[in-house]
This record gives structure tokens, sequence and C-alpha cells, in this order.
């Protein structure tokens, strides 16, 4: 912790440029790293970028799933303002070709350290949306949110993008669509046979269009979910597709090589790099070097494999002799994903101490995420922050450091971190955070600066399946409203510097200062409220949609697939 000296030996005023470098997990829980208590998978990379640095043990996420987390980690705004926090079942963007992503009118750090002199580039997973109206008006794209490079996948990593998994996206539904389906034909061809045997005196012309109905449904439905690999699971580099479908075992080594790349290019600096891995998400594809080396499975080799990319991309930062004028920080975009299995086998994280887990706006386990942070010369060493920070924090951080403005013009819900990781401070700006699921306010954090205390109140929380499993296993991902959530009144409360486990819910009986606890943190849920105001629904139904004149192809519509990777390989060893 902070002492008197390490203040005055590590607080320096920053007047240069650094370069950045923000090192994003997907799914990654917390308890997945060493350094945060992990002793069956080997992290020494991230564990070393902790002993170098800052460890931030009470670092939040501002959503529990991966587009609006990431959408306020990229404007340091909670994902309501930006209309990206969803009322319906679908919380998260499902297709490169909906018309819904990150709004056009909002600032991303990329755009403030564009603006001063930075070169910018995002490698990796982006999952913000594409198009608005037209096929190449990329409202949504990272070009059009500040990066001057971009190579990666548009969308995100699902089980449809490996070839023999069972369907992930709107799997219930796709079983739902394939049972109507095989009634609708079924009963074509009861109708073709009592004509044909004179059981039914329909028209051939009823029939016909009974059977032409019957073509239209299956064709409605399956020339969207039929194809999710090609439709989703594609690359590109800035505007042009480079795989579609992608090739899963070559994607890290691309990944890499194009971090390295623009690290090499823009060694003269400044340079912001966001390096996104889809790492660790499902379907967990890993190279074959790392197969089987873990003591965890599949997830295990693939953390592993995770880390070993985080120590290759270091190494090119030491190897140009960066480290010391880079501001390094690594991160999870929310929780690890409890009901990640097949079969038997878990195929999500772990989440350490702390309850819950991917999908659940409240619970610890969904929202509290590793943060690691490193500069030599001005953050010290092994050192540990134990006060509430959230992944929002970043955007004010690097726009500081690159000499730019948060905007003035719109709340701001993340903190400038330099004074609290220089020393200058004590405590976090952090008085209340608020936690939803979609856009339902499902608790509320409390950092009584005075006392010491972290207080939380749960309003709702997900009902877990089978009960008391600690997850939602008989729905793949916990619910945020309906059914399937109960509601507190009066609101369940712990306080987390004595019970980080959320374990045992305090009461009037046990807790003297219940009462006036919940009564403040209703008031400032009030106050908060008061800040918010009405924006287009990003993740409305409509916007979520599969619109196929959105599609993103390499070829003709529908004749979608390419493998430009593979036609350079074959280029290079030609000549």
């Amino acid at each position: 912790m902070w002492t008197p000296e390490l203040c005055a030996i590590f607080y320096v005023a920053v007047d240069f440029k650094p370069n950045i470098l923000l090192i994003m997990a997907d799914d990654l829980g917390i308890g997945d790293i060493g350094c945060y208590g992990n002793n069956t998978i080997r992290t020494p990379n991230i564990d070393q970028l902790a002993k170098e640095g800052i460890k931030l043990t009470q670092h939040i996420a501002a959503a529990p799933l991966c587009t609006p987390s990431r959408a306020a980690f990229l404007t340091g705004r909670y994902p309501i303002r930006l209309g990206m926090a969803s009322s319906n079942r679908y919380r998260a963007l499902q297709w490169n070709a909906g018309s819904g992503g990150l709004p056009v009118n909002e600032t991303t750090f990329a755009k403030v350290l564009r603006q001063q002199g930075y070169t910018t580039g995002l490698i990796g997973k982006w999952h913000q949306g594409m198009n608005c109206e037209a096929l190449n008006d990329h409202c949504h794209h990272p070009s059009n949110h500040g990066f001057d490079y971009f190579y990666g996948m548009p969308f995100t990593l699902l089980n449809n993008c490996q070839k023999n998994k069972p369907p992930e996206l709107d799997a219930a539904l796709q079983a739902k669509l394939w049972l109507y389906t095989q009634i609708i034909a079924l009963a074509v061809l009861t109708v073709i046979i009592g004509k044909l045997t004179g059981l039914i005196s329909a028209s051939w012309k009823i029939v016909a269009c009974f059977a032409l109905a019957g073509s239209l449904f299956f064709t409605s439905w399956y020339s969207s979910y039929g194809f999710v690999q090609y439709w989703n699971c594609i690359l590109m580099r800035n505007y042009d597709i480079t795989e579609q479908p992608m090739k899963l075992e070559r994607t890290t080594a691309l990944v890499l090589k194009e971090a390295v790349s623009f690290i090499e290019r823009n060694k003269h600096g400044p340079f912001l790099l966001f390096i996104s891995f889809l790492h660790v998400h499902t379907p967990l594809f890993t190279t074959e070097k790392f197969l089987g080396k873990s003591r965890h499975g599949l997830y295990g080799d693939n953390v592993e494999e995770m880390d070993w990319l985080v120590g290759k991309i270091l190494d090119a930062i030491e190897k140009e002799d960066l480290k010391n004028n880079t501001f390094t920080y690594f991160a999870s975009d929310h929780g690890g994903q409890l009901e990640a299995q097949e079969g038997k086998t878990q195929l999500g994280g772990w989440n350490g101490i702390y309850k819950g887990g991917k999908g659940m706006g409240g619970w610890e386990g969904g929202i509290r995420v590793p943060g690691i942070l490193r500069w030599p010369g001005v953050f010290p060493a092994d050192t540990d922050i134990d006060e509430p920070t959230s992944l929002m924090d970043i955007y004010p951080t690097v726009a500081h450091l690159g000499g730019g403005i948060v905007p003035q013009d719109r709340v701001v819900d993340g903190r400038n971190l330099m004074p609290l990781l220089q020393g200058k401070v004590q405590q976090s700006e952090h008085e209340f955070m608020f936690h939803y699921c979609g856009s339902y306010l499902h608790a509320v954090r409390w950092h009584q600066k005075d006392s010491g205390a972290l207080w939380k109140a749960h309003y709702v929380t997900p009902i877990f399946q089978p009960e008391g499993a600690g997850a939602c296993y008989g729905r793949g991902i916990c619910p945020c409203f309906g059914e399937g959530v109960t509601h507190h009144d009066p609101p369940l409360l712990f306080d987390l510097s004595r019970d980080p486990s959320e374990a045992k819910p305090l009461s009037p009986h046990t807790e003297p200062l219940f009462d006036t606890v919940i009564s403040r943190i209703a008031r400032a849920v009030q106050e908060h409220r008061q800040t918010l105001t009405p924006v287009p629904q990003q993740l409305s139904l409509y916007n979520l949609m599969w619109k196929p004149w959105l599609q993103p192809c390499c070829g003709t519509f529908p004749f979608c697939w390419c493998d430009k990777e593979g036609d350079r390989r074959k280029l290079s060893y030609s000549s």
C-alpha cells in the first residue's frame, strides 16, 4: 500500500505524451489469474505485469456483458446513457448486419487522442456495430470512432464460428423454428398425400400456396440463422473483409502479428493501441501448442495461450525500447461465464470468492474484474490499490495523459485515476456506482469514505437454476427482468469490506445503520436518474435483427466467402 515515502518518490507531473497500450480479455474471470489467487492456471506474463505495476482489487465493469461493457469502456459513460442498455432479453449485438451500435455522436478515447496527434489502432474484437442504414455507411465502424487502423473481428466469437459445435446464437429460438418447420413440412406432405389419394378435396392451387408459405417461412429464418458462420464470423482490415468465414486455427497468430506490426510501425509514437482479445470466449479455439497443457481443461489452455500473447506483445514493447514511456493496462470486459459448459466440462471462467458471473448485473462475480496498470518510473511496482475503480475510468485517464479534454457537453462517469495511481490521493473519487442489468438497475455500491465501509444494496437478483446453484444453468444466462428475477423490498444489503462474497445479507436487527444506509443509497439513485436523458435505443429489437442489405460481404451477396489472408500467404510463398 501507499506510504508517504512512496508518494514522494512516485508522484511526478506528466509533461509528455506516453504511448497507451490497452489490453482487454473477453469473459475472463478475476479468479483465473495467478496474481488474483489462481494456482491451477499459469499466467506468468500477466503476473509479472502486476509485479511491475499496480493491481486494482476493486475494479468494476459497467455491465456484465460484452457490448454494453465495452461501450462504457470506450466512452467513460454508463451504457444506459448511450442507448446500449437493453430492456428486452437481447442485451448485446446479435449480427454484423444489424443497425444498432455505438452511437455516432459519442466521443471515444480514440477520438480524443487522435485529435492530440496520436496514431490509434484497434486489434481484435469490436462488437459495437458496423452500419446504420446502408451497407457502406460504416457509422458504427471503429474508423468512425477514432481508430486509424482496425484489424480484427467486428463481431464476437460464437460456437457457430467453429464447425461441429452446437449453435449458440439464439439456440432456443432456432430449436423452435426447426420444430415449426418440421411440423409445416409434415402438414404439407400430408395434404399432398391426401390430395393424391383423394382423401382431401382441396385444389392443387391451395396445396401449392400452402407449400409456398411453408417454404417462405423456412427461408425467412434459415437465411440468417443457417449461415451465422458466414454472416458473423469474419475478419476485417479497416473496411476490407479478409476472411469470410474466418479460419479460427490461424486467428491467434494473425492477431499477434498485427499487434506487433502496429507497435513496430509506430514506435516513434505517440500511439494508442487497444488490443481486444478474442480469448477466452467460447468456443475456446486453442492452438495445438497449448492444448492439454493446463490443469483446468480447455478453458485453462485458452487462458494460458492468452497469457502467452500478452507476453509476446509486452516483449515487442520492450524490444522497441518503449517500456518506460508506455502506459500499459490489462483488464477483462466482465466476469467469467459460469453457465458455459459442454456436458460436464466447464468452459467458462472462475470468479474467485465472488458470487455470480457473466450476465448478472449486481453480483460481484459478474462485474468485478482484474485491472493491472504498469508505467515504470511513474507507478510503483508490486502495489495493490483496494479502492473502487471502474473500466470507465480509463477514458478520462488516457485523455488526461494524451493532453486531451473529456467532452463537457455530457455526463462522463469515469474518473481520472492518475492522482490515485501516483499516490496524490488515497481514496477513489467514486462514492456511488450503479450496477445495471440491461436497462434495469439491479444494485448500487456506496463507498462510505469516512467509515471505510463499502455498502452494496441489491434491488433485484436473478433466480438461480437449480436453486442455490450460483448460476442460471437452466437458462444459459441469467435474465434481467420477468419471472427469472426476485425484487427485494427492502433491498438486500451487504458490507463488502467485511463480506466480499456477499454471503450474509444484513438486516435492521444485525446492522444498526441499515435504514440510514438504505435511505442514503435511495437518494443517490434518485439523483442519478435525474441525470439520465432519453436516447435512441441501439439494442431495440429492430436494431438487433438481421438485415440482409446491411450484411458485410466480400463477394456478391449472398455469395460471401473469401480468404485473402490465405491468398497473401500463397503469394508470398510463390515469390
